[in-house]
């Protein structure tokens, strides 16, 4: 059975779905509460995100998705924190289009703990995000890790 806890972020309300692993996260209006333990370590992690204090979630992850998709999740979990990666360079690793890997980032369902906001064009531009707020929401996520990436306090 999945429950469902919520979270004030500065990128809004989000909803962490899950039970024994996180499957999904969306952004919400509406405050919901859960003692599932995972969800629970999932709140905590993102406080701390948020906070500058942790740059590695640590979280049973079980995105929904097509084996292709997993595997451009699971590619972008690689992504080192304060960093970018473009849809190009994760589609040579993977074989397959740019295009195919930004139809998978559109597609995650944990946005911010699999971090496709690290995922950028070529030429640098911002070209989407599956999160709340969209594209505002991504460069938020990314100046903040790339201001703390810069001051490791």
């Amino acid at each position: 059975m999945s429950c469902c806890l919520t979270i004030p972020t500065r990128v809004g309300l989000i909803a962490i779905y899950g039970a024994l692993s996180i499957t999904k996260i969306r952004w919400t209006n509406r405050p919901r509460v859960s003692d599932a333990a995972e969800l629970q370590k999932a709140r905590d992690q993102i406080t701390d995100y948020f906070r500058g204090t942790l740059r590695n979630f640590d979280l049973s992850l079980n995105p929904s998705g097509t084996e292709f998709q997993l595997a451009v999740w699971e590619r972008i979990l690689l992504i080192p924190y304060g960093t970018t990666s473009t849809y190009g360079e994760l589609a040579d690793e993977l074989r397959t289009s740019a295009r195919a890997v930004g139809r998978a980032c559109a597609t995650n369902p944990i946005p911010l703990l699999i971090p496709c906001h690290r995922v950028i064009s070529k030429k640098g531009a911002l070209t989407g995000y599956s999160g709340g707020g969209g594209l505002q929401t991504k460069r938020l996520l990314l100046s903040f890790e790339k201001n703390q990436a810069r001051d490791p306090s």
